[in-house]
């Protein structure tokens, strides 16, 4: 009699668990407008996050999300840090191959995460030097000007390497619109109020997000007040909820995201 009264709860369980993994592969895409000061001419930016190639993350799954991204025909991608997922040790030839394709005109770019770093430990520096020659630069305490209007701007891991804000935006024009890519949101409260945008990842908005009890694990010393979405800052930031998963792939209530920026001059 035990195992009746038990069946429907492992059935249950299972149903629920299969949902879960189910939605860590059904990307959502998130649409923003904002306008920065400094820029002259609208731009078209799709941030990618946490793709967190790895175990349970598989060449096909990044296939598809990479079409998803060409498909919203950006200016430029930006990857907001662990392109890698620190468990196992799988060659990452295919995530390269994947990446590959994304050719915007104003390029790709991206920042490290702690998983990256975890991940390759000495070895960062070659990964990095595949990325470059796959089309993906790594901003590491350093930025670009993708236009003359148009600073790009990243800062290295809060918590597993060395970030340098000034370092980062030492080569900004005076009067360009900066964005700063930043993989931990632990960092925004040292941020000053003159960067245009800030976009974060890191967090996952909490992978599972509980009614009334919210994110579960969220990452961040702050709680949930960096947990997702356009969060409070000096100046305008914003936490994606990232593509992959960390520790098992389950998501419930926080779909993956893929998040495009249509960027606007400021009227005067």
């Amino acid at each position: 009699m035990r195992r009746l009264h038990l069946a429907p709860s492992l059935l249950a369980a299972a149903t629920l668990t299969g949902l879960m993994v189910y939605n860590s592969y059904r990307p959502r895409i998130t649409r923003h407008r904002l306008s920065l000061p400094g820029l002259r001419a609208p731009l078209r930016l799709v941030q990618l996050s946490d793709l967190h190639y790895g175990l349970f993350l598989r060449e096909g799954s990044l296939r598809a999300w990479v079409e998803r991204a060409l498909q919203l025909e950006p200016d430029a991608v930006v990857i907001t840090g662990d392109l890698l997922d620190q468990s196992g040790h799988q060659n990452p030839a295919p995530l390269l191959r994947a990446l590959r394709r994304l050719r915007p005109p104003l390029g790709v770019w991206g920042v490290w995460g702690n998983h990256d770093r975890t991940r390759c430990g000495p070895q960062l520096e070659a990964f990095g030097q595949e990325l470059a020659a796959s089309g993906v630069r790594m901003l590491v305490n350093c930025g670009a000007a993708l236009r003359d209007d148009l600073y790009l701007a990243g800062v290295d891991d809060l918590w597993t390497g060395r970030p340098d804000l000034e370092a980062a935006l030492k080569d900004r024009p005076p009067k360009a619109a900066c964005v700063l890519l930043c993989h931990h949101p632990d960092l925004l409260p040292q941020l000053p109020a003159r960067i245009g945008l800030t976009l974060c990842g890191h967090t996952h908005g909490g992978q599972i997000q509980l009614p009334l009890l919210g994110a579960v694990y969220t990452g961040s010393a702050w709680g949930q007040r960096y947990l997702g979405g356009w969060v409070p800052a000096r100046s305008p930031a914003y936490v994606s909820r990232g593509l992959g998963t960390s520790g098992l792939p389950l998501r419930w209530n926080c779909p993956p995201e893929i998040a495009v920026f249509e960027l606007l001059p400021r009227s005067p």
